[in-house]
């Protein structure tokens, strides 16, 4: 078992994530792991930062396969005894043209960037060691889809009390609201990346709030952030920030000095925390 710290970044063949491998590969003190869905494009992606003087290393993810996460999660306990940072980067979005009807927009985004990522989570949580830094990668839309909610809605999304469950009943019922053409009048935004990503935030809040209350000697600070509106496939060429400049709030949540108490349990954009 190797005492290397190591740091693993999801989804991080291309875009945010890749640039936050890359700055990780500059500053993090250990191994730092590059995943992806697809092993080819992972190895590509590690070998362009070869190119770079940069070394990480590879592992395949899929964050909507359970056998994928606990492969991770086996490798990571036997070869290092556990994890030292965590950042939930893997997400997807449809383009705004797309045709595909709401139903099946809200069920394949939150698949992915809810229940994915609370798999991702709900798996390598209780490997983080002493110490550990968790990043949920959420995004600015989760802010303005919850001013989108109903009042009812938003009360449970920013109440200090709601736990998991509730919130897992929460998405599935937005998912369920979408297929029965309700979920306007039963208080939704019409934004299904944005619910997926109020998800992350409120989780996000959640397992802080356990973190305090199972793990308080452990120093471990979790929090959600938003990387801006960066040039990515996902986002498009117009918007406003590279890659580098979207990983800089992420990098630095990840590489939160050991002596920090906060952020923790926040939401932050621009190393800034931010209401909720």
């Amino acid at each position: 078992m190797s005492s290397v710290p190591v740091a693993v970044v999801t989804g991080s063949n291309k875009g945010i994530g890749f640039a936050i491998v890359r700055a990780l590969c500059k500053q993090f003190p250990g191994d730092v792991y590059l995943t992806a869905r697809d092993p080819g494009r992972g190895q590509e992606a590690v070998a362009k930062l070869q190119q770079e003087g940069l070394r990480a290393l590879f592992h395949q993810l899929d964050i909507d396969d359970l056998q994928s996460i606990r492969a991770l999660r086996d490798f990571l306990k036997e070869k290092y005894g556990g994890l030292n940072v965590l950042v939930n980067n893997a997400g997807i979005a449809f383009k705004v043209h797309d045709t595909a009807p709401f139903a099946v927009q809200a069920e394949v985004t939150l698949k992915t960037n809810f229940f994915g990522t609370r798999n991702v989570c709900t798996e390598l949580l209780p490997l983080m060691k002493p110490y550990g830094r968790v990043v949920n990668v959420s995004s600015m839309v989760s802010s303005s889809a919850l001013g989108g909610c109903s009042q009812e809605l938003q009360q449970k999304f920013r109440s200090d009390t709601i736990t998991e469950e509730e919130l897992v009943q929460l998405m599935n019922k937005f998912v369920e609201d979408t297929k029965k053409g309700v979920h306007d009048r039963e208080g939704w935004p019409n934004t299904a990346y944005g619910v997926s990503k109020i998800g992350v935030t409120v989780l996000s809040r959640i397992q802080a709030r356990l973190l305090n209350e199972t793990r308080k000697g452990d120093h471990i600070l979790l929090n959600a952030c938003c990387p801006g509106w960066v040039r990515t496939d996902m986002a498009g060429p117009k918007a406003t920030k590279s890659p580098d400049e979207g990983a800089e709030t992420p990098v630095y949540l990840a590489l939160l000095p050991s002596d920090a108490d906060a952020p923790h349990g926040q939401f932050v954009s621009n190393k800034t925390v931010r209401p909720w």
